[in-house]
């Protein structure tokens, strides 16, 4: 069967009125994987107990008369979150041979909704990075032209859910990690608030940046896998006990009457003239939907960006402490320098970069009293290629807009918007305030419809 552009609701409804089994659509998404893969590279490893699981549950089927929200349907999981007893790198050598005997919170939330795992996907080590070039384990190609990046560290996650090599995917987010992919490959991604979905099993990159989220072809996707990942988890830390609306009941809500604003400074619109004039045309679209939209001054852009920046290598530096002193030799070249720069921030600068954090939060949730939304690019470029491509310098450009939503733990989605004169997609950042998830999924939603984004910009495969 061709599932090239069957998004996951729609597999969930097939398989419940009996017109698809588990066996069948996880059979084609294996057999996509298979041909697929060789030339994007999205998957490190393959699950061999896919099938057995979709076999059995299929069995099942005929037996039960209401379903689990995800009953068999196959999703692909970044290989940083630990599904037990699979072997898990973090697409990295420092991690060879580690295996979880536990699931991580998310895992264990999307088994009991009968999702099927069938691999790790492939991402940048270690996650400290945006271009998803491994040095291990070759780079994830994009799909529109596999000479270009896919963007990161999630990049195998987007190009998997963008070429139906899963149904859907989760991914992390320290910088950008879920946006950056889905804005230069096409995919829908969200990064929920801070502290919203639990990090219970997802090996750490920033104790005070990481963020789980859900990446999909549209946005009814990602808010069903948002809803089923999100809520409190006691052994989490930083797990939130706020309350989560489900985002479902909500999505045709619309945006007329919304207060939105249009970032139009300095630092948001230092982006390539097609993508600026691509989200000038969605901003219209929120207008002509009935959105209030307003050319503003976004709060401490720069300043943000350059602090979640700090924070990020130098809670690595921290975390990878041990390794970077005994194992540095196992480092790809760009994460060595990126950790070893980390090692040397100093405590006062980073008592500094805590206090700005403090600052941007209360500039933000006093900006989010005046407006309901914020529209900014995700990238400021299309997918560059991957030669040639210096993954430090990358990171600096490709974070510019996304970072300062994980400083200050917003809710954040990337939506596909537009393709630039080289055929490659451009992504929308919608930006709420603290635990309004379902209101940039609403926001997404209306804006994908009023588009028909989805099917303007699904991938044909080509390859």
């Amino acid at each position: 069967m061709d599932i090239q552009h069957l998004t996951l609701l729609e597999a969930k409804r097939l398989i419940q009125e009996r017109e698809l089994s588990p066996l069948e659509l996880t059979q084609a998404t294996l057999e996509r994987i298979e041909r697929l893969n060789p030339s994007l590279n999205c998957y490190l490893s393959v699950f061999e107990d896919a099938m057995e699981k979709a076999e059995r549950l299929t069995r099942k089927l005929k037996d039960r008369s209401s379903i689990n929200p995800l009953y068999g349907i196959p999703l692909g999981i970044k290989d940083i979150i630990a599904i037990r007893n699979k072997p898990l790198r973090a697409g990295s050598r420092i991690w060879e041979g580690y295996t979880s005997p536990e699931d991580a919170r998310v895992v264990e939330r999307l088994r009991r909704s009968g999702a099927i795992f069938v691999g790790y996907q492939n991402m940048h080590e270690i996650a400290l990075g945006v271009t998803s070039v491994n040095p291990h384990f070759g780079p994830v190609r994009n799909p529109w032209r596999t000479e270009r990046i896919s963007g990161g560290s999630s990049g195998g996650s987007a190009v998997a859910v963008v070429t139906g090599m899963c149904l859907g995917a989760i991914g992390t987010d320290t910088g950008g990690s879920i946006r950056i992919p889905a804005s230069l490959c096409g995919a829908v991604g969200l990064k929920p608030t801070f502290g919203r979905v639990s990090l219970r099993g997802v090996l750490p990159l920033s104790w005070n940046l990481d963020h789980v989220g859900p990446m999909g072809r549209c946005v009814e996707d990602v808010a069903l896998l948002y809803r089923l990942i999100a809520g409190y988890d006691p052994s989490d830390p930083v797990s939130s006990q706020q309350p989560v609306r489900d985002p479902l009941s909500q999505l045709q809500g619309g945006v007329r009457g919304l207060r939105v604003a249009f970032a139009q400074d300095e630092f948001f619109t230092q982006a390539e003239e097609e993508v600026l004039g691509a989200v000038r045309a969605a901003a219209a679209v929120f207008q002509e939907l009935g959105a209030v939209v307003d050319e503003v001054a976004v709060p401490m852009g720069l300043v943000a960006a350059q602090t979640n920046g700090l924070m990020v290598i130098s809670d690595a530096a921290a975390i990878y402490e041990k390794q970077l002193a005994e194992q540095w030799h196992l480092f790809g070249e760009d994460v060595l320098q990126r950790l070893r720069n980390g090692a040397v921030v100093t405590t006062a600068q980073y008592i500094q970069a805590r206090r700005t954090q403090t600052i941007v939060l209360k500039e933000y949730r006093d900006f989010f009293k005046r407006y309901d939304l914020v529209l900014t690019p995700t990238t400021p470029i299309p997918a560059p290629p991957i030669e040639g491509r210096d993954s430090v310098e990358a990171a600096r450009i490709l974070t510019r807009f996304t970072a300062p939503f994980n400083l200050s733990g917003l809710p954040a989605l990337s939506v596909p918007c537009a393709m630039s004169r080289e055929g490659l997609p451009i992504g929308l950042q919608i930006v709420a305030g603290h635990w309004k998830e379902e209101l940039v999924l609403r926001a997404g939603y209306a804006y994908e419809q009023a588009t028909n984004a989805r099917h303007r910009f699904a991938w044909s495969d080509r390859l």
